[in-house]
């Protein structure tokens, strides 16, 4: 099978493409010949040795794949070869083949097609868990979304409105922001590149009282702004630090908002708690069938086309998901 291999951390074109052996099949594993491959910011750090998790060398980036079984280890139940599944493999992903265990695969809804459900796992995943679990979403309550064109802030403002919430959505491009508007209806945009008075702006959309949940994968001081611009009982969500630097929170800004600081580790909950994010799943799938959610997708690029791929999500090119199609699809 042809593979995207990091043999050694560095840019994504220290990458390269080439003809490797089938990964060995687990008694508990499930062999995905693998359709599309979700593209991650995530993908970009683990190539670097900047991510959480380091691989040993050589490796694939690729958190998330879709694609057909053609084959199952012997301890293996629910699923058979010939199902149309959905792999979350944590890297490897970016290959002709990906050997997942059965815990982490999903069958995909009948009408889904392998890009949409390979665009999915991460940033829908991490998003639910986020605004159900983490911040207890409840309808009419305001969400303000930052980094809101990316894939996690997609999902997020997609997710909220399903939800019932008031969505604010902020991002850096005016361009990606009208993209959001005709994707989802949303009213309330703010360039916060344009508009350095943007956590102002959220008070006047909130008569003054701020947000009540704020989805925050950008960090910097982004984050302390945000801290400034949250309701009385508000509840802001630590997804990721796009932006680079780690931020400090302010524990005075908390206490005199009487707000939460609320981590979101979407990795680690599926480990700890992987009943609850199946059910989460099925809910996000049963969207899916009823026509709600539609992931969006930017840019498709063939497998061997990766590094083009990490590069638009480094400049910010990309709305939603860039997606991998492999010679299968």
């Amino acid at each position: 099978m042809k593979a995207v291999l990091c043999k050694s951390y560095g840019p994504p074109e220290s990458l390269t493409f080439e003809e490797i052996e089938s990964p060995p099949l687990a008694r508990g594993g499930v062999r995905i010949g693998v359709h599309a491959c979700g593209v991650n910011f995530p993908d970009v750090l683990i190539i670097k040795g900047e991510y959480q998790f380091k691989p040993p060398f050589p490796f694939s980036p690729g958190a998330e794949v879709s694609g057909v079984v053609l084959e199952v280890g012997s301890d293996v139940k629910n699923f058979s070869v010939g199902d149309r599944v959905i792999g979350m493999t944590g890297w490897n992903g970016f290959a002709e083949e990906a050997v997942v265990d059965a815990a982490k695969c999903l069958k995909m809804p009948a009408q889904m097609d392998f890009a949409a459900a390979a665009a999915l796992p991460m940033t829908y995943g991490t998003s639910y868990h986020a605004l159900v679990q983490r911040a207890n979403l409840a309808a009419g309550e305001t969400l303000l979304v930052h980094g809101a064109t990316g894939g996690v802030g997609t999902a997020a403002v997609e997710i909220g409105k399903l939800l019932g919430a008031k969505v604010i959505a902020t991002a850096g491009s005016d361009e990606k922001l009208q993209t959001l508007q005709k994707l989802y209806g949303i009213e309330h945009v703010i360039n916060y590149r344009t508009n350095a008075g943007w956590k102002e702006r959220v008070k006047e959309l909130t008569s003054g009282n701020g947000a009540d949940v704020i989805y925050d994968p950008v960090g910097g001081d982004v984050f302390e702004q945000s801290l400034r611009c949250i309701n009385w009982n508000g509840r802001l969500l630590v997804v990721g630090f796009a932006s680079g630097p780690i931020p400090s929170a302010k524990a005075n800004l908390i206490l005199l908002k009487g707000c939460s600081v609320v981590g979101v580790f979407w990795g680690a909950f599926s480990a700890r708690e992987p009943e609850i994010n199946r059910r989460n799943f099925e809910q996000l799938m049963t969207w899916y069938e009823q026509g709600l959610l539609k992931p969006a997708i930017s840019h498709r690029f063939p497998l061997e086309r990766a590094a083009d791929a990490l590069n638009a999500i480094t400049r910010r090119e990309v709305v939603g998901k860039a997606v991998l199609l492999t010679s299968r699809n």
